[in-house]
């Protein structure tokens, strides 16, 4: 089984904001599947199950909002017994510029609550689909607005038309076991 987990906040406020981009990925890789997530309190999360490449994969969406998604993480990789290679996580990064995509496994936390979250609750070495959100508009409000702020409609259609389906793409090889570090652009 492996498992896919996106970070982003829950509820339809912070549906299209830059911290749930890990979110629209999942969701459309979901949606291609006919797939719908269902509550399960016991994981914090929001789950679907999909059956891809011959094998058991969860889509997992923490409803712990983004700070505290280890909690999701740990509760999922310890009822599962899986290890750290067997998780994937797919979250927003204002350190890469928009349109960019980066596939790492480990590394720091750049700041990303998220991924401190993440680091307290079950280590470093995992792997890790960031993509890029950042745009001038940080430098004139600030990091925490930035992240809660919504995509324009020109970054709407890239993330529609080339990030999502790139970093789909990109899950695909985590799932065959042949991914590795890349960096990707426009």
């Amino acid at each position: 089984m492996k498992v896919i987990l996106a970070l982003g906040n829950p509820g339809e406020k912070y549906a299209y904001t830059r911290h749930n981009a890990g979110f629209l990925v999942i969701d459309q890789l979901a949606a291609g599947q006919s797939a719908h997530f269902s509550n399960k309190p016991k994981f914090s999360a929001d789950i679907t199950e999909l059956n891809m490449s011959g094998a058991k994969i969860l889509l997992v969406k923490p409803t712990t909002y983004y700070n505290e998604v280890g909690i999701a993480a740990r509760a999922i990789l310890d009822f599962y017994k899986l290890a750290l290679d067997d998780l994937l996580i797919i979250h927003d990064d204002t350190d890469l510029d928009f349109g960019k995509i980066r596939v790492r496994k480990g590394g720091r936390d750049a700041g990303s609550n998220g991924l401190k979250s993440l680091h307290t609750h079950i280590g470093a070495d995992f792997w890790h689909i960031r993509i890029g959100t950042d745009n001038l508009l940080r430098r004139q409000i600030g990091d925490v607005d930035f992240v809660l702020s919504k995509f324009n409609n020109d970054e709407h259609k890239i993330l529609r038309d080339w990030t999502i389906p790139e970093a789909i793409k990109l899950i695909s090889t985590f799932l065959d076991d042949t991914i590795e570090p890349l960096s990707v652009k426009l």
